[in-house]
C-alpha cells in the first residue's frame, strides 16, 4: 500500500523573470504584501468564534500545516484558504492563467496537494478538520460559524 506522503511531490520551479512584468524589487514588494497569517477572512471568522465564546489557539505550531484556527479540546482544525493559493475550481481557473503558467500552475497544484497531506495528517491523529474558503467567510460567515459551532455543540459535521 502506498503512503500518502510517498505520492509524487510537484516541483515547483523557480520564478522566470524573463516571464513576467516587474522587476525583482517591484515584484518583491508586491508579493511581501501577501499575508499567510492574520488575514481579513481569518480576523472575520476569530472575531465571529470569540464572541460566541469559542475559544481557540491560532497558527498551533505543534500540529500539521499549523492550523489558522484550532480547538484541541474538540480536536478541531480550522483552515481558511485563499480562491487563488489553494485552487478555488482549479480545473476550471488554471485555463485563465495567462502569465508564468510554468510557475504558477504547479505552484497552485503543489498547495492544493500540501493540502490534502495535512488533512491526512490531522485525521490521522483524530481531528475533524474545516476548511473555508475565503469568500465563504466574507459571503455567509452565519453559515460557517453555525457549522463550528453545531459540530462542538454535537461533535457531528452537518
Amino acid at each position: 500500500m502506498k503512503n500518502y506522503l510517498e505520492d509524487d511531490i510537484i516541483k515547483v520551479p523557480k520564478f522566470s523573470e524573463e516571464s513576467g512584468f516587474y522587476t525583482t524589487k517591484k515584484r518583491s514588494k508586491m508579493m511581501g504584501r501577501i499575508r499567510g497569517t492574520n488575514t481579513k477572512p481569518e480576523i472575520i471568522l476569530r472575531r465571529a468564534l470569540w464572541r460566541a465564546d469559542v475559544r481557540f489557539r491560532i497558527n498551533n505550531k505543534d500540529l500539521p500545516g499549523k492550523p489558522d484556527i484550532a480547538i484541541k479540546k474538540y480536536k478541531l482544525a480550522i483552515f481558511v484558504d485563499g480562491s487563488f493559493w489553494h485552487g478555488y475550481q482549479w480545473n476550471d481557473r488554471k485555463k485563465g492563467i495567462k502569465t508564468n503558467r510554468k510557475f504558477w500552475i504547479p505552484k497552485i497544484e503543489r498547495n492544493i496537494q500540501r493540502d490534502r497531506q495535512v488533512n491526512e495528517e490531522l485525521k490521522q491523529l483524530g481531528f475533524t478538520i474545516f476548511r473555508f474558503w475565503d469568500h465563504e467567510i466574507k459571503n455567509d460567515l452565519a453559515t460557517c460559524l453555525n457549522d463550528v459551532i453545531v459540530y462542538i455543540q454535537t461533535g457531528e459535521i452537518n
